[in-house]
């Protein structure tokens, strides 16, 4: 089952961040990642289905992200992780309608938040922007995993693919070390982009899962 709480990347994992990041509108970016999410939320038929996260269903991948974006606004207002916990109340039923309002709660959060406003997380404190980068890359990944698992459009936005890679490259030594990715699949340079980016997570979009 998904785990409670907001994802953390190696590159905000208690280690300084060594490597220069491209410049993205990263507001804009959000917008486009949960734009691709909610697309495949809404084109889901089978809740039961499985998907290419081993062990979980569409509706415990679903949930996963619905219960980040819960996180978001507490986190950016300043909260602590257990004054967060503390506020953030069960997910109903209909996990399509929660996403919706709470993916648009987390956009207004991120609109609303300075860039270098501290937020603290379960290993460190980190900047909002750093915290945004991270949470556009796993709702874009798993925007993936979904339109595999649904039989959906599975091609995401070009340049919302360049900003994911953007963050998830440098860190490729340790992103299985990080226990959040399988091992990375091996690709040829000439690949498309996209299927680099998703072999670096363990995902091979030339098989089915």
């Amino acid at each position: 089952m998904p785990a409670a709480g907001p994802v953390l990347y190696p590159s905000t994992r208690g280690v300084p961040v060594t490597f220069e990041l491209p410049t993205f509108d990263w507001i804009t970016l959000q917008k486009q990642a949960a734009h691709e999410f909610g697309a495949r939320v809404a084109a889901i038929t089978d809740w039961s289905a499985p998907t290419p996260d081993t062990e979980w269903s569409v509706r415990d991948l679903v949930r996963h992200i619905v219960v980040e974006q819960q996180w978001i606004p507490p986190l950016l207002a300043g909260l602590s992780i257990l004054e967060a916990k503390r506020s953030i109340a069960p997910l109903g039923t209909d996990l399509a309608a929660e996403w919706n309002t709470h993916s648009v709660l987390a956009a207004t959060a991120w609109a609303n938040t300075p860039a270098l406003s501290p937020v603290t997380l379960s290993y460190d404190t980190v900047t909002a922007t750093d915290y945004l980068r991270e949470q556009v890359s796993d709702v874009t990944i798993h925007a993936w995993d979904l339109a595999r698992a649904t039989a959906a459009d599975e091609v995401l936005d070009v340049l919302l693919v360049e900003a994911v890679w953007s963050v998830f490259e440098p860190q490729k030594d340790t992103l299985e070390a990080s226990g959040l990715f399988a091992s990375p699949i091996g690709l040829s340079d000439d690949a498309p982009l996209q299927s680099r980016l998703l072999a670096l997570t363990g995902r091979d979009d030339r098989r089915q899962f």
